[in-house]
């Protein structure tokens, strides 16, 4: 059973796969790395390329089996992740998180409070350090 990674340039994307990998270990599973939409509007086509790029590459030297998939779509991120993890029947999601002030941590974001809500399996929520 694949462990899914939101994955994102952002230091949340990076800590949330860096822990997806530690867990991929631990419980011999592969994992599926999607990032879900184009560039921000802080990057660029090529620079997004060259991150998903390093994440293969790292994913690759730990050893862990693994796809990455980028994925253009108009639906919410989180219910994209969500109905991944259906269908592919995963064990675990894995999704990073901003730091949060006490009143933003009653309220979490949008798409990670939906992923917790609506998904059939554990979800992991991981802060960037």
């Amino acid at each position: 059973m694949p462990i899914i990674v939101g994955f994102t340039t952002k230091p949340e994307g990076q800590a949330a796969l860096r822990h997806a990998v530690l867990e991929a270990r631990a419980h011999e599973d592969s994992l599926l790395v999607v990032h879900i939409g184009s560039a921000t509007h802080h990057d660029t086509e090529s620079a997004l390329e060259d991150d998903l790029a390093a994440a293969r590459r790292m994913l690759t030297a730990a050893g862990v089996e693994h796809e990455v998939r980028q994925l253009a779509t108009r639906e919410q991120p989180a219910g994209v992740i969500v109905d991944l993890a259906k269908e592919l029947d995963a064990s675990m999601i894995v999704i990073g998180m901003r730091r949060r002030s006490p009143v933003g941590k009653l309220l979490l974001g949008g798409s990670i409070q939906q992923i917790m809500l609506d998904a059939s399996c554990p979800v992991v929520a991981v802060k960037a350090s």
